[in-house]
């Protein structure tokens, strides 16, 4: 397996490139984290509210509880203690409905500010490093191999354009269809240059 090119130019264009991908993934997961933190702040007023809430409702109910020992009236003066205390029990859990939203929140738009630039890194950029990585690895394999020039050669009478086989000389497919060495291995150097690959 080849991970880089053998030309200092085209490896070191390949690991600019891997150096860029790792920083800008590891910008986007801070800008995740820092979206996390931001929405997470939004929770501190659900939680002053289920506190306030919580807290006044258990001192209605308190203070209900101990107006309800006054003699004959006592069932009388609860009933608004009690009712002041359900509408508090009511804010504290607005206040947790709250909490549960923005926790939600928290988790949801971190996850899509990362969607698209993993995206983009694992559907553009890994694939293609990959492919390149496979190519390069068989290339080099079969490089010093007499049928691997000629499968490099065949290759590249495949796959490149015109204008750079043409550079070889006008017969280039006919020189390599008769063996011709000289032209199995200028084609063979040609797709060897296009991977970044020495010959040989």
């Amino acid at each position: 397996m080849k991970l880089y090119a053998d030309r200092v130019p085209v490896a070191l264009r390949q690991l600019v490139i891997d150096i860029l991908v790792v920083i800008w993934v590891y910008l986007w997961i801070r800008v995740a984290l820092w979206i996390h933190d931001v929405v997470e702040k939004l929770a501190v007023p659900g939680q002053k509210l289920e506190s306030a809430g919580g807290g006044i409702a258990d001192n209605l109910a308190d203070a209900g509880g101990k107006v309800g020992r006054v003699p004959i009236v006592g069932d009388e003066l609860t009933a608004p203690f009690t009712g002041a205390a359900d509408a508090a029990r009511s804010i504290a859990d607005a206040g947790r409905q709250q909490q549960d939203f923005v926790e939600q929140l928290a988790l949801i738009l971190p996850a899509l500010a990362l969607a698209v630039p993993l995206a983009l890194v694992l559907f553009v950029w890994l694939p293609s490093r990959l492919r390149w990585v496979r190519r390069a690895g068989v290339a080099a394999a079969v490089r010093n191999h007499p049928a691997g020039q000629d499968l490099l050669a065949l290759r590249a009478l495949a796959s490149q354009p015109l204008t750079e086989l043409a550079k070889l000389g006008p017969d280039i497919a006919q020189s390599w269809r008769s063996g011709d060495s000289a032209a199995v291995e200028a084609l063979a150097g040609l797709e060897l240059r296009r991977l970044g690959l020495k010959q040989r």
